[in-house]
Parts: structure tokens; C-alpha cells; sequence
């Protein structure tokens, strides 16, 4: 009897401990600054920027980089630099995913472009809106594929940075961009009620 006991224990305890290790994970953009950190929710809605935003980052493609673009009032910019050679150096371009749900608010996190006709995203560049009152003419025009959720702080810490003649900070803001993986429960925790 006592063996049975044993056997029912370890399986429920096995049980409990595999209940918990399938508790589903939402993936997390993290971007980490001299100024601090910034964490932001990556829509399901814009798969093909997400995914791309998550290759890049587990490859560490933006740690060498900086916030290279600081316009107070309107976007930090980062990545790849902005200028056409910088977009030529993308490491792919993306098809837009506009969605009427998705605009261009204060924290929005979407992907830089040029000019060209299809709207095509540059892989390498990442940009946060400053403006409080959001940017409504970049919408349908620029993608946005996530939003921050926490840090907003310092991401007016960076916007407020000193900048030359060409917007780019005097001091360089070097990004280590990341994606955690995050329960439920730990996004609760950080103010981020998650809509199942």
C-alpha cells in the first residue's frame, strides 16, 4: 500500500510539474539602453514583421547598433542607418500587413522604409513613436507590428537626448535588443494584462 502511495505521489507531482512547464509563453520584444530598458508586445496581427523582429533579434543583429534617428516629439529610430544605402543593406525587405486596429500611437514600434512604391519595410530598422498624440498620417503608409508596454520613460529619456543637425544623438544610444519569453502571470506582473 505504501508503494502505491509513492507511485500516486510522483504522479501528480509529474503531472503538476509538466502543467507547469507547458504554461503558455508570449514572446516579448525587449530592447536594452544605456537609458534603460523597454519592453514591448509583439502583434499577432503582423506575422511576417514579427517573425522577422524575432529572427533578427535572436541573431543579435541590432546589438551593434544604435538609435542612430531622435526626433523629439516624433520617433527614435535604430537599425540599419537611415539613408538609402542603409535600406540597400537590409537584409530583406517585407510585404505591409496594415491593420485598421493598429495605428501609429504613442509607444507604437513599427519598421522603417524608403521610398519605394510597394511600401516595403526594411528588415533592419525599427522605430518608437514619441508623440503623444500619436502620427495618423504614417498609418497605412509605415508598418507597426508591436507596442511598448513598459519603459515608456525611457523612451522619453532617449527622445529628449541632444542631437546634431542630423538628428543623431551626440552620444550613442547602443541597442541590445532581445525577445523574452514571458507567462501570463510575469506579464501581469509587469502591467500587461494579456486578452486570451
Amino acid at each position: 500500500m505504501k508503494q502505491i502511495f509513492i507511485i500516486l505521489t510522483l504522479v501528480i507531482a509529474y503531472s503538476c510539474s509538466n502543467t507547469k512547464q507547458e504554461e503558455k509563453k508570449y514572446e516579448i520584444g525587449q530592447i536594452k539602453t544605456i537609458q534603460g530598458e523597454m519592453l514591448f508586445w509583439l502583434f499577432d496581427e503582423t506575422p511576417i514583421h514579427r517573425e522577422s523582429f524575432i529572427k533578427l533579434a535572436n541573431e543579435n543583429y541590432w546589438d551593434t547598433l544604435t538609435f542612430n534617428r531622435v526626433i523629439k516629439g516624433f520617433v527614435i529610430q535604430g537599425g540599419c542607418p537611415d539613408t538609402p544605402e542603409g535600406f540597400s543593406d537590409s537584409p530583406y525587405l517585407l510585404e505591409p500587413e496594415f491593420r485598421d486596429s493598429i495605428r501609429h500611437i504613442y509607444g507604437a514600434v513599427g519598421a522603417g522604409r524608403d521610398d519605394n512604391p510597394g511600401k516595403l519595410s526594411a528588415g533592419c530598422q525599427l522605430y518608437i513613436v514619441h508623440d503623444l498624440k500619436g502620427i495618423p498620417r504614417l498609418d497605412d503608409n509605415y508598418m507597426i507590428f508591436g507596442q511598448v508596454f513598459k519603459g515608456l520613460e525611457v523612451l522619453d529619456a532617449i527622445a529628449n537626448v541632444a542631437t546634431d543637425t542630423l538628428d543623431t544623438p551626440l552620444e550613442p544610444i547602443q541597442m541590445d535588443v532581445n525577445v523574452l519569453k514571458l507567462t501570463k502571470e510575469e506579464l501581469e506582473k509587469l502591467g500587461y494584462l494579456v486578452k486570451d
